[in-house]
């Protein structure tokens, strides 16, 4: 009986050393997995009504043919308009993501019956009828449960498509306090303060939600730049349709992801948007250097603070560029910086712009 429980006991030891070992492997074998995923490459494109299947079919054949792998696709947040080109580029081979502006609705028919939907600037301005810096910054608030509850019903119709594989989210932060350097000439415009008529929201909903946590009212602060109880709140606001928006998408199988800006310290800065505490599923951060008279270079500087940002989260980090103003030695450049400094991916602004000699080194790097 005893040498029948030596090597019972013995048995049992084995099987607990292994275990660790077993689940060691497992954990090396994902690690792996992940390191060895393939780069992504996307791009932003926008639904035209005027095309037919056959033009966009062409269309989609190009980007797959020529190294992309990801669409995202705006159709005005329309789930008809998806239902109708998702079929189209899954079988060229593309994913689809469906690309919606959140919480900047311009010409939202059902948003425009709701004047108190919208954010009131610190002037006491609605973006109803004063739009911030150009006519088609027609933002929300965050706040209200009405205009809130609107925006997921939007996500959730999306979610609800076919074959896409998430719902995009762009516009999710509040209306710019401040513009990027590079696009500053163009508004004449010295930003060198948060000025009141780009400070956002200051409606009855989020004063008085605010007033009842923290005990004073936002209207009366002198400068409300360095109350960090009112900016953390606004960020806040914006985190929680994300969240909502999360649940909504994953009950639907489908991932989220979302446009934001270049890395999290300044997007809580210029927008109110702090996208590293976010529950999202990947980012795709607009590093647009031109914006901000950087040179291509900090595609990889932003890239690389991005993705410390989100060391430890479940968050994946796609590089987001603007095409316009660059050579097809920048984009070269560009792909090599996302990809040294941690990025999954990069995504191309937009589709449209990509030209031949860009096609060319996108399809090249590859290789």
């Amino acid at each position: 009986m005893k040498i029948v429980k030596i090597l019972f006991l013995l048995s049992v030891l084995v099987s607990i050393s292994c275990a660790p070992e077993k689940e060691e492997q497992k954990n090396i074998k994902t690690v792996t997995e992940m390191k060895t995923a393939p780069f992504k490459y996307w791009t932003w494109i926008t639904a035209d009504p005027s095309k037919s299947n056959k033009e966009y079919i062409e269309e989609f054949k190009k980007y797959k043919e020529n190294g992309i792998d990801a669409v995202l696709i705006n159709t005005l947040a329309n789930p008809q308009v998806l239902r109708k080109l998702t079929p189209l580029a899954i079988k060229e081979g593309l994913e689809v993501h469906a690309w919606m502006f959140t919480m900047n609705r311009p010409g939202d028919e059902i948003a425009l019956q709701h004047p108190e939907w919208y954010a009131v600037s610190k002037e006491g301005k609605s973006c109803y009828d004063t739009r911030p810096y150009i006519a088609y910054y027609q933002w929300l608030c965050p706040t209200r449960t009405a205009s809130r509850k609107h925006i997921l019903r939007l996500v959730e119709n999306l979610a609800k498509v076919d074959g896409i594989t998430s719902v995009h989210l762009d516009y999710i932060r509040y209306s710019d306090i401040y513009l990027p350097i590079g696009l500053l000439p163009k508004y004449n415009l010295v930003q060198d303060q948060e000025l009141p008529e780009f400070d956002f929201c200051y409606c009855d909903v989020c004063v008085e939600t605010f007033e009842k946590e923290h005990h004073k009212n936002p209207r009366d602060l002198k400068n409300p730049a360095i109350d960090m109880e009112w900016k953390q709140f606004r960020l806040n606001q914006v985190k929680k349709v994300v969240d909502e928006a999360y649940i909504i998408a994953h009950k639907y199988d489908k991932k989220l992801t979302a446009a934001v800006f270049p890395y999290p310290e300044m997007a809580d800065h210029m927008v109110r948007q702090r996208w590293d505490k976010w529950n999202v599923d990947e980012v795709l951060p607009m590093i647009y250097h031109n914006f901000y008279n950087e040179g291509v270079d900090w595609i990889g500087f932003a890239t690389r603070q991005g993705v410390k940002d989100l060391k430890g989260k479940h968050t994946k980090l796609h590089t987001g560029i603007y095409l316009p103003p660059m050579s097809a030695r920048d984009v070269s450049k560009a792909i090599q910086l996302a990809k040294d400094n941690g990025a999954e991916g990069i995504s191309f602004f937009d589709g449209k712009a990509i030209t031949d000699k860009q096609f060319e080194v996108i399809k090249a790097s590859k290789k």
